[in-house]
């Protein structure tokens, strides 16, 4: 009896359907990434867009294979006779696409983990002109920021419950909790740590674009959690200085210099 041919794989339709998956997958990934995130105002920003699209990209082909996989099965070994179907040629048999399959996926990885690497190490290697440090520390449900600048510039301590720093100047964060667990995260500047009570974590920033942007709160730490939203402003040099000079002196800095 003549052995039917008509299940079993065939290459060049599945690379078609792949390839056409693929184009489309990484469209998407590159149009649609920058959508769907927030706004760049940081290089920090602008490298964690450029991370997703890239890892975007790279498993596009991945999906890509699973989705041609199910579309060319329902095309073409998709039965439309009476009684039991008989089976098709299972697709580990084809040592060509086990063998596509298993390279290619152990390149991507590779290369992830590389691309992954670097971008970790950059994020300890921020650097900018005319450093400045702020504090910041989360309690239930606000944020507060003090300036150590201010009191070499004005002799007093400058506390605010919005941040304001100077743009193309390099920010250090010192962020800190008095109760719980908090998530200081300013999504347009790349900066994301969490706030642990009792420890003071560091992180640095460079903002290259003037604005108003969130800040919020991205641990669960209590029942106004989802209230606990500020604002940053990134301003000029001229700008920061006269905001700094407005601002009047804290109230911690205030008693310190009654019991003097």
């Amino acid at each position: 009896m003549t052995k039917n041919n008509s299940n079993k794989f065939s290459l060049k339709p599945f690379l078609v359907i792949w390839a056409v998956l693929t184009a489309i997958g990484i469209w998407i990934s590159i149009k649609g990434t920058p959508w769907l995130m927030e706004k760049s105002a940081s290089h920090q920003m602008h490298m964690a867009i450029l991370t997703v699209i890239v890892f975007s990209v790279a498993a596009a082909p991945v999906a890509a294979g699973i989705y041609a996989v199910q579309i060319y099965a329902l095309a073409k070994w998709r039965y439309k006779g009476e009684g039991v179907p008989p089976d098709a040629e299972p697709l580990r048999n084809n040592v060509k696409a086990v063998s596509a399959w298993i390279g290619v996926s152990a390149l991507l990885t590779t290369f992830l983990l590389i691309w992954g690497l670097a971008a970790l190490a950059s994020d300890d290697n921020v650097s900018g002109p005319n450093p400045m440090t702020v504090n910041v520390t989360g309690q239930q449900w606000m944020w507060s920021f003090q300036y150590p600048i201010a009191e070499t510039l004005l002799h007093h301590n400058v506390e605010s419950n919005i941040l304001v720093i100077p743009v193309n100047n390099q920010a250090n964060f010192n962020v800190t909790s008095v109760d719980v667990t908090h998530g200081f995260w300013v999504p347009s500047l790349g900066v994301k740590v969490d706030a642990n009570p009792g420890t003071v974590t560091t992180l640095s920033v460079v903002p290259n674009k003037p604005g108003w942007y969130d800040i919020r709160c991205v641990e669960l730490c209590g029942l106004n959690h989802s209230a606990m939203i500020t604002k940053a402003h990134v301003v000029s040099d001229k700008e920061f200085l006269t905001w700094l000079k407005e601002q009047p002196a804290s109230p911690a800095a205030i008693t310190t210099s009654v019991k003097n």
